[in-house]
């Protein structure tokens, strides 16, 4: 593996870090986190480039930094050819009682300004602990950077004595988005099964469990059960796929 070849003076430790994480990401071939911890690593070398006196110093300094960049600027190629191509896949292993995959944190990457409409294929909307769910991915999609106008959701119907809690329930998340200048269009399928996320940006999301990944909170006054990065999580997978030509579920 190739030797970030920095110094160890305290201002350096954290870059230097940094730096051989990405190091270590790239040659296992893991493009996307390596590419962050480039870009994070890059800004701390240019916070101490700026503080930086000695003129040697700063002549490596300039060295390395050009060196980093061009190691993400081509994984940075290398991924956007991968999404023209539509073969681009991510995916993200969630561990039974994790923490720290609030829908903030697992799908704010994939939010921009382009994104304008969602299709959502999900066929468990159906109890409170569910609507709730959908309810607070749509607070995500409201409060931005992206601006949606749309959101499409597929679910299936509940047949039992919960039908009319799940008619109301989407009912009033419907109105309430309408509100915020965003249409609500709902359909129902008894034969779907699978769960997949769509935003008109290309980006492709498939999480195992759909969006009830959650654990029950221990109570109502406990950690997490407000803030879901603090929330614990059942197992599953997120498979993240990027397609230009985003097609409608």
């Amino acid at each position: 593996m190739a030797r970030s070849g920095l110094g160890q003076d305290p201002g350096s430790t954290a870059a230097v870090a940094v730096i051989k994480r990405a190091l270590e990401l790239e040659s296992e071939s893991r493009y996307p986190q390596a590419l962050v911890c480039y870009q994070e690593g890059i800004d701390l070398l240019l916070q101490i480039l700026k503080g930086t006196k000695d003129e040697t110093k700063k002549c490596n300094l300039r060295k390395r930094i050009s060196e980093y960049m061009d190691r993400a600027e081509n994984i940075k190629k290398y991924l956007d050819q991968e999404k023209e191509a539509g073969k681009y896949h991510k995916q993200i292993k969630i561990e039974e009682n994790a923490t720290g995959f609030s829908y903030e944190s697992l799908f704010q990457e994939y939010l921009n300004e382009a994104v304008t409409e969602v299709w959502i294929e999900d066929p468990y909307i159906r109890y409170t602990h569910q609507l709730y769910n959908f309810l607070r991915f749509c607070e995500m999609l409201v409060k931005g950077p992206c601006k949606v106008k749309t959101i499409h959701l597929l679910t299936s119907l509940e047949e039992g004595g919960g039908k009319e809690q799940q008619s109301s329930g989407l009912k009033e998340i419907k109105e309430s988005l309408r509100s915020h200048g965003v249409l609500l269009e709902l359909e129902y399928s008894s034969s779907i099964h699978d769960r997949e996320i769509r935003f008109n940006n290309g980006w492709i999301i498939k999480i195992g469990r759909g969006l009830d990944y959650f654990q029950k909170p221990q109570s109502r006054f406990s950690l997490g059960y407000c803030d879901f990065d603090l929330r614990p999580c059942h197992e599953t997978t997120v498979d993240i796929f990027h397609n230009k030509h985003t097609k409608k579920i």
